[in-house]
């Protein structure tokens, strides 16, 4: 094929059509590359992603502009593999004018030098640790299940997010590059040489909401419906979280028959002093968990805010079973004061001159560094000024 070129004008009635719109090409080789090209207004996005002769290959969204994919390796975001066969470009109309735009897609299949691989990271000094007392055999686990890398949107290599979260004191984070898994085969052992648990993750992306799946799942079709999404998580040992449900343009508003597992209540938008929050976390999802949403650093601290999980093994099964029964409280960040239920008591750590307000309303001033009070049951949150620091559900699970 050597270097073909397909041009295409969309439009705003484009996108009213269908958002997704398809360019069909062949390869006969071991290796191409595709090149987008539109006008850079500083308004139009078109996203990108490839469909290869096997499967769902890949998605880097309006990030990238090129992308190559061979037998062996691939631009982080696409998978390496079968390349000989049909292929489309899958192009999301994500921000269009009014007014047709001409995209310009450039397919080349002469041969791609690999990149260099990233350097190696060293590991960092981690802070001290932090016990949360507990009855049982357990143990607390502090993380962020919201992140992101190079695979998608972000500017770390999966090494250097797992080093910054370990020098932020986590135990474990969950890697969620938008709808791809090309980050998944590395995480295991990057996280074993960083000492903490990688969870894989995707974050399935549309233009009405996102979600994070959970666990080590298969790819998530961000075209089928949200029901779809849930279901292909829980049947694979997944969990299903809904993402920041009341952050502006990225809202959630996609319909959702019943509600997911898991919902980000407290996301790096949110101020803290919002109500909304606490009024309708329910009616998203039946655990509620923080979520960074991390890209770079700069941005919003990875771990701000952290949730706890108490697990009965730091692994990703033991985390997942954890968060699916809502053993879970979170903080403001890693080092923050907290509240969390411990059977049918509620335990405040590092939380003095705080004050409690529990599910009835009833407020209290914590008066001592480790406070033990009788829980009412529902969810509680926890005040330093009028900001929120800490939240639990309330409820511990089996």
């Amino acid at each position: 094929m050597g270097v073909a070129t397909m041009r295409r004008s969309f439009s705003f009635a484009d996108r009213e059509r269908s958002i997704y719109q398809y360019l069909d090409f062949e390869v006969d080789s071991g290796s191409f590359s595709v090149t987008l090209d539109y006008p850079d207004d500083g308004v139009t996005i078109f996203d990108l992603g490839m469909v290869g002769p096997d499967r769902f290959r890949g998605w880097s969204g309006g990030e990238r502009r090129h992308v190559s994919i061979t037998e062996e390796w691939a631009t982080p975001g696409y998978l390496p593999g079968t390349v000989s066969g049909h292929w489309q470009v899958v192009l999301g109309l994500y921000r269009v004018p009014v007014e047709p735009v001409e995209v310009v897609v450039t397919v080349d299949d002469r041969h791609i030098e690999r990149p260099p691989d990233p350097a190696p990271i060293p590991v960092p000094e981690r802070p001290p640790g932090r016990d949360l007392p507990t009855d049982d055999d357990t143990i607390w686990l502090r993380g962020d299940l919201h992140s992101h890398t190079v695979h998608s949107d972000g500017k770390l290599e999966i090494d250097a997010l797992l080093a910054h979260a370990v020098s932020r004191g986590l135990d474990f984070v969950a890697v969620t590059d938008h709808n791809t898994v090309s980050h998944h085969p590395y995480l295991e052992e990057a996280g074993n040489r960083m000492g903490m648990v990688a969870i894989p993750g995707q974050e399935v992306t549309t233009d009405v909401g996102h979600a994070n799946c959970l666990g080590e799942i298969p790819w998530v079709d961000f075209r089928e419906p949200a029901d779809t999404w849930r279901e292909t998580a829980e049947e694979n040992g997944g969990l299903m979280s809904v993402n920041h449900p009341w952050a502006g343009h990225v809202a959630w508003r996609k319909p959702l028959s019943q509600p997911a597992t898991l919902v980000e209540m407290w996301h790096h938008t949110w101020d803290r002093v919002f109500r909304l929050p606490f009024e309708e976390w329910q009616l998203f999802g039946r655990v509620p968990v923080g979520g960074s949403d991390f890209h770079r650093p700069g941005d919003q601290p990875l771990g701000d805010p952290t949730t706890w999980v108490e697990v009965n093994e730091p692994t990703v099964a033991g985390l997942l079973d954890g968060l699916g029964v809502g053993r879970v409280c979170i903080g403001a960040n890693p080092s923050s004061p907290l509240v969390y239920a411990r059977g049918d008591e509620l335990v405040v750590v590092d939380g003095e001159g705080c004050e409690l307000v529990d599910a009835e309303g009833r407020r209290s001033l914590v008066k001592e560094e480790i406070n033990t009070v009788r829980a009412p049951g529902g969810a509680v949150h926890l005040y330093e000024g009028e900001k929120v620091v800490s939240f639990t559900p309330g409820t511990r699970g089996a």
